[in-house]
């Protein structure tokens, strides 16, 4: 068993006393006075998605091997909200993320890096799916796999070594149970980097990545509705409502919404529908209950890249400045040579016609919020998940340079889920030696039960690199694995003003996992080794401080401390691999600046990550030691609006990541870039309004991206590529629709250049790349009454 502990239990609780009253003991008592200034009150009112401030002044191992994609955890209860919100500042740091923080503080007064993108501007970026917005979210990259639906990269970590999170609650690792998700239901989506285990406890070694629906508010119902088409006749549609019924203190919030994503490859397709209501009903002035249903499903035919080619074969179809080096096949061991991606390939589907990718989903949630005393508030949810998940494909696009042709592989696997689990916070507001303070106590419990049918058998064959004859499925005998796992975590979060501009903020998480795993063949017989059981005590947290060293200039530095499975995701142990955790932890210090009557503000950041105990992927299909994982890194995020109709915003994030220790027999991958982890990634954008009578507004952003691998080897790489979109909307004057009071119309390019880039590799396919979209054209439409 592997544990890590940042502080003692008892000490977390303490330190906070024992300095302020050596403080205390050399304040004057004015100062000490001064000091006061407390978080505020926690208010029992309906739940939003976030408390507004007041303004400033894949798995380890192949698919093939025993794999299945997707853990179980919780963590998050519903926020207070205050009733008036503040308007957004431009990096929308006045809002509060409940994955960074169960203390209610805003971006600002938390001592992370915490990014929050929200549904205005993932309306005015066009941001269609949650790939597409952690591409603007800042040193954050992402590809849309159809083995991980929402693979992610981020300060160097990527797949299960980010958590993703629901409405603040974790379902499993992110590369087996996320899905292609829609952003019409999401008033946001929250980025929090580094070793984030405090908050969501095993697997996020990298950071975490919280998904926040649209949820009621009180007052006037409001009513909305957009429609998006583009040239590759993909559409989406949505409506949502929301406000305060005719009976007193009932609130409500609903969304529907449906969308069709074509593809640039051929028969590439994914129907999506997201339909979501929550009611919040408050009793009395101290007593607010609330419940929540969500239905989700997508149902797609995939695509699974396009093959690593040599350029010998190619010939005058060779391209340049997609991918580059010299590869031997992973899956044929053939040797290709330099390799290319070949340009008769680029629109190319090798899946079988019969291929599908669905899942089906629904959330029950519902809590209480009390207030026991005016300093003592307590709240609680509960929650029940299901999911229904099938993979039906061929994933394999290896091309054989003996016999010329494009060597496949059939893949299967489904999902059945079942995940319920509670989380409680009690929030005490006090003072200690004279200096206000808040402290969370969360006990949290949750019970997953996962079962998993999978292919026995790969079926495979050989098609043309052009034209393939795509075939069907064919033969298909099942095997199944199951995995159930208990979670039960304590953890404490306090903060405490030392003076009116210092804060210290630390937390402590105790937590036990339980798994069980078992693993029977075609026949049902249970395999060697199987069942087994495992059990894990992880302790992480989170110690650091914020300074607020004039009104909005706040300089944070901590130490933050995380846990993950060290050989493979939770789902997928097997008795003979490492069963140990990994711990991880960050040194990180930075800046957050709103200033010029908030029409600017800047961040940054530097970090240092070290991950031990990591094993990882060699060429795709076996586990070696890979010792310890190194990530040091900068970033830098602004935005300004020096005139009232210019806005210019940017961001760029650098990081060195490696491996060190990284030795097994026949090699060394010491000093090698983990896969998918750019050294660069930039992005930047500018908008122009014209106050017409008709107010046009014009805007353009851009975005690079580094070189990067797509193994551990480091032998291919997929170059860097820089792309821009652009885009001009018009707000239509409300006396030419009078039932509207707001609407507006878009046009939108993507990809103006055209250019043809990878956009990510899947380390467990390592002879097939993804290639990023295509020039594209869209219209879209957006009201609001």
């Amino acid at each position: 068993m592997s544990s890590i502990r940042i502080v003692r239990p008892r000490a977390l609780l303490l330190a906070s006393a024992s300095l302020a009253s050596l403080v205390a003991a050399d304040m004057p008592a004015a100062l000490a006075q001064q000091a006061r200034e407390p978080l505020p009150p926690v208010e029992v009112s309906p739940a939003q998605s976030r408390k507004q401030a007041k303004p400033a002044g894949r798995d380890a191992q192949s698919p093939r091997s025993a794999t299945a994609r997707r853990p179980a955890a919780a963590s998050a209860a519903a926020k207070p909200a205050v009733p008036a919100a503040a308007a957004q500042t431009p990096l929308n740091t006045n809002v509060v993320a409940e994955s960074a923080s169960r203390l209610g503080l805003t971006v600002q007064e938390t001592p992370a890096t915490v990014e929050v993108i929200s549904a205005k501007t993932m309306q005015e970026q066009g941001y269609h799916t949650v790939s597409e917005v952690a591409q603007g979210a800042v040193g954050v990259t992402s590809g849309d796999n159809p083995a991980e639906p929402a693979a992610f990269s981020m300060r160097g970590f990527t797949n299960s070594q980010i958590n993703m999170l629901y409405n603040g609650i974790k379902i499993g690792p992110q590369n087996m149970t996320s899905r292609i998700t829609d952003t019409a239901n999401l008033a946001a989506v929250e980025f929090l980097k580094g070793p984030a285990s405090l908050m969501s406890g095993e697997g996020a070694a990298g950071g975490a990545i919280n998904l926040v629906t649209k949820q009621p508010h009180t007052g006037p119902i409001r009513n909305e509705a957009d429609f998006f088409w583009d040239s590759l006749n993909s559409f989406g549609v949505h409506y949502g409502s929301g406000g305060s019924t005719n009976v007193q203190g009932l609130d409500y919030r609903f969304d529907i919404s449906r969308s069709s994503l074509n593809g640039f490859a051929d028969d590439t397709n994914t129907k999506m529908l997201d339909i979501s209501g929550q009611l919040n009903y408050r009793i009395s002035d101290s007593l607010k209950i609330w419940g929540a249903i969500e239905y989700r499903e997508d149902r797609g035919k995939a695509y699974w890249g396009a093959p690593l080619v040599p350029i010998a074969f190619s010939g005058s179809h060779a391209t340049s400045g997609i991918v580059s080096g010299n590869y031997v096949s992973n899956y044929n061991g053939t040797n290709l040579g330099a390799v290319t991606i070949d340009d008769r390939t680029f629109n190319t589907n090798y899946n079988v016609l019969d291929n599908r990718n669905v899942a089906q989903e629904l959330w029950l949630r519902g809590g209480f919020e009390l207030k026991l005393a005016p300093d003592l508030t307590l709240k609680s949810q509960a929650y029940g998940y299901g999911a229904e998940r099938t993979w039906f494909n061929n994933e394999v696009e290896a091309f054989n340079s003996v016999s010329n042709l494009v060597n496949r592989e059939r893949f299967y696997v489904a999902h059945s889920q079942r995940l319920v689990g509670n989380i409680t916070d009690l929030i005490w507001d006090t003072n200690i030696a004279g200096f206000d303070n808040r402290l969370v106590t969360t006990l949290s419990s949750s019970y997953l039960d996962f079962v998993r049918p999978g292919a026995a058998n790969f079926p495979g064959d050989a098609v043309s690199l052009v034209d393939p004859a795509r075939g069907y499925y064919g033969l298909l005998t099942i095997q199944q694995q199951t995995a159930r796992i208990d979670n039960e975590a304590l953890s404490f979060e306090d903060r405490l003003k030392l003076t009116r501009s210092f804060a210290l903020v630390g937390g402590l998480r105790v937590e036990h996992i339980g798994l069980d795993r078992n693993w029977t063949d075609v026949n049902g017989l249970v395999k060697a080794g199987f069942p087994f059981t495992k059990d894990w005590v992880p302790t992480t947290g989170r110690i650091g401080y914020t300074w607020d060293a004039v009104p909005g200039l706040t300089f944070f530095s901590q130490y933050a401390t995380g846990a993950d499975v060290s050989a493979n995701n939770i789902f997928l142990l097997g008795p003979a691999q490492p069963l140990d955790l990994t711990t991880a932890r960050t040194y990180e210090t930075g800046v957050k600046h709103l200033f010029w009557d908030n029409r600017a503000e800047w961040s940054f950041s530097a970090y240092d990550i070290l991950r031990k105990n990591v094993y990882a992927a060699a060429g795709g299909q076996t586990l070696n030691v890979a010792g310890r994982q190194e990530s040091k890194g900068v970033e830098l995020a602004a935005a300004v609006r020096p005139i009232e109709p210019l806005r210019l915003w940017g961001n760029i994030a650098y990081v060195d990541a490696r491996y060190a220790d990284y030795n097994f027999v026949g090699g060394s991958f010491s000093g090698n870039t983990p896969p998918n982890v750019p050294r660069i990634v930039a992005n930047a954008g500018a908008s122009y309004r014209f106050f017409t009578p008709w107010p046009v507004e014009l805007g353009i952003t851009g975005r690079h991206v580094g070189d990067r691998y797509n193994t551990d080897a480091n032998v291919v790489t997929l170059k860097a590529y820089t792309i821009a979109d652009v885009y001009a909307f018009v707000d239509i004057p409300k006396t030419v629709f009078n039932a509207v009071d707001q609407a507006r119309l878009t046009f939108r390019v993507r990809n103006i250049a055209d250019k043809r880039y990878a956009i990510w590799g899947d380390p467990f396919y390592p002879d097939q790349i993804l290639l990023g979209a295509p020039r594209t054209y869209e219209l879209s439409a957006a009201f609001k009454w």
